[in-house]
């Protein structure tokens, strides 16, 4: 008889403990987004749902709804929505020259 492997669905937001943690795996997804901004936007969804999104939302003045559909993946918010959760999140951007490959 085979025996039936149970699996979960992996929810890194679970691991997104430190903002430590939330800035290396925000700049890790910026350098894999190979310049699609929802999935950036979605990086984003996991930090703000791994920070919880009722504080996020608070803290960048956005509704819970408004982040939830911002940061899903599916649309690329303003750029503005961006700068927002990003303070929000206790986060900062920064620019370096790029690497030319």
């Amino acid at each position: 008889m085979i025996k039936k492997t149970i699996t979960t669905p992996y929810d890194v937001a679970e691991h997104l403990r430190t903002p430590k943690e939330m800035a290396a795996y925000l700049e890790a997804c910026i350098e894999e987004a190979n310049g699609d901004a929802a999935f950036i936007a979605k990086a984003l969804g996991d930090i703000a749902r791994a920070k919880g999104m009722t504080q996020v939302a608070k803290d960048s003045g956005l509704t819970r709804e408004s982040l939830y559909k911002s940061l899903s993946g599916d649309r690329i918010p303003g750029f503005d929505t961006i700068l927002k959760v990003i303070s929000a999140l206790g986060l900062s951007l920064h620019a370096t020259p790029a690497i030319k490959k």
